[in-house]
């Protein structure tokens, strides 16, 4: 009778799933030995050469010819009030202060309203502005200066009501955590162009990180290397980024190669793929320490430029972290998430009113975000570059009075509000969609969160039904099972 380890033997050169893990193994070995070549991570290679073949982050083709190559998101955590910014509407202003409509209110669920609330008018001034005639509120002067270079949505909707879910739905086209998010599928369908610098990168300013936190940027079933990168706009851009005391370049490079090695070893133990993103990981990083030192330091921009943006070298904000989005898609890089949190317009104190807070808000933002797209359009970038800015909902008609707050404030409103967007083959001075006379609910041109997602990888190059990824046995999508591309937002 054959011992135990001759029986193992059998049974393993029989079984299926023992052949195609072996197999496996040989694939991964045979994609690793390209994507370690050493001539490949060169210190301070160029941003411009060409990634290896085998490397994730390697551009790959569209499916078609693109309108653009990289995007920049401007992200307005908290949701701001489309009714003081980008939809002005007469019959709120004639109705302020009484109760809104009960037919309304029937099925309707919100955050923090209670009772049959009252309505409020907008306290701020609307205007035409540019050859479009776009009307924009006196908050915003700076974007009513590129009106005609921008599209305004005003009929997005969404199916929630609450920040997280709201922020992780309008970023990854789902609700719960665990899915990847927009930046993530971009870089997975089309790589990077970029050698030096993640594909894609994320910037935080405001009060926090968004209510979503890093699932907004996660990479979720995809391979983690295709998940945001988060760079900090004051102190070193990104942490541990200098080598300690005592440690050389080239005593870093033969750690690296060291676990490389060790790395590699695993890899044919394991046969787990996460080990070859790890290995890239770390040549990523040792790349990163040649080209972010030279990306972030802003402080060598001529003056006009930071007096157009408002920027501080060495400040943290959402200024510096513009320039620094313009800095990112000129080296290559696909897609550049820029999060300003504090947009929670609710009215229990001056902090969070419409107000007090809300001017500040737009102080802070809206300059620099016009000076992105002036300063893309001038350096010949914007026909390349899609922005989009806008929150994940939009605010209630009424005002919350919650505890019979004194402070004017709008609770969360998933029926309505509004996006911007402009360059990457989007048609400038247009306004597409309507909402009813309250700003309540959509009533012309309704768009959708896979909508607009499927927009913007349409002009990308990507066909939005066909970038998928299997796992738990389907095919998953960003759009999910739904989404069509919003034409009349096509130049």
């Amino acid at each position: 009778m054959k011992d135990s380890h001759d029986m193992q033997d059998a049974i393993r050169a029989i079984t299926r799933r023992y052949f195609f893990r072996q197999a496996g193994f040989g694939i991964g070995s045979a994609a690793l030995s390209m994507l370690l070549r050493r001539d490949l991570f060169a210190a301070g290679a160029a941003n411009t050469a060409p990634m290896p073949a085998a490397s994730p982050l390697a551009a790959k083709p569209p499916m078609f010819a693109p309108k653009a190559k990289s995007i920049i998101y401007l992200f307005m955590a908290g949701a701001p009030s489309h009714l003081d910014l980008l939809d002005f509407k007469p019959k709120l202003q004639q109705y302020d202060g009484q109760s809104i409509p009960e037919e309304l209110l029937k099925g309707q669920r919100f955050a923090f309203i209670r009772g049959v609330p009252r309505l409020l008018g907008s306290p701020y001034k609307f205007q035409k502005w540019g050859e479009s005639g776009q009307e924009i509120s006196e908050l915003l002067p700076h974007l009513g200066e590129i009106a005609d270079d921008v599209a305004i949505v005003r009929s997005m909707g969404t199916t929630q009501f609450n920040h997280a879910p709201a922020q992780i739905y309008m970023n990854c086209g789902f609700q719960l955590i665990g899915r990847p998010s927009m930046g993530s599928w971009l870089t997975y369908g089309l790589g990077s162009e970029c050698t030096d610098l993640p594909g894609f990168v994320v910037l935080l300013s405001g009060e926090n990180q968004p209510d979503g936190g890093k699932s907004c940027w996660g990479s979720g079933f995809l391979p983690s290397v295709y998940q945001g990168v988060e760079f900090r706009s004051k102190g070193d851009p990104v942490l541990f980024l200098t080598n300690p005391d005592g440690v050389s370049p080239e005593v870093r490079r033969q750690s690296l190669d060291t676990i490389k090695d060790l790395n590699e070893m695993h890899l044919k133990s394991a046969g787990d793929p996460e080990i070859v993103t790890r290995i890239a990981s770390y040549e990523m990083a040792y790349k990163m320490q040649t080209s972010v030192p030279e990306l972030a330091d802003i402080s060598k921009e001529p003056a006009h430029v930071h007096e157009m943006y408002g920027t501080e070298p060495g400040k943290r904000s959402f200024a510096n972290n513009c320039l620094l989005a313009r800095r990112l898609v000129e080296r290559g890089v696909r897609f550049v998430q820029l999060y300003h949190r504090g947009w929670d317009n609710h009215g229990t104190s001056a902090h969070d009113d419409i107000v007090n807070r809300l001017p500040k808000l737009c102080r802070e933002t809206d300059q620099a975000a016009a000076a992105l797209v002036k300063d893309l359009k001038e350096r010949g970038l914007l026909d390349s570059t899609l922005v989009v800015w806008g929150g994940e909902f939009g605010r209630t008609p009424m005002n919350e009075a919650r505890n019979h707050s004194k402070f004017l404030g709008r609770d969360h409103h998933p029926r309505a509000f509004c996006v911007w967007l402009a360059g990457g083959g989007i048609k400038g001075g247009v306004t597409v969609g309507q909402t009813d006379e309250l700003g309540y609910n959509v009533v012309e041109d309704a768009i959708d969160v896979h909508d607009l997602h499927a927009t913007l990888l349409r002009q990308m190059g990507i066909d939005h039904t066909k970038l998928t990824y299997r796992f738990q046995g389907r095919d998953f999508r960003l759009t999910d099972i739904s989404g069509n591309v919003v034409q009349k937002l096509l130049a």
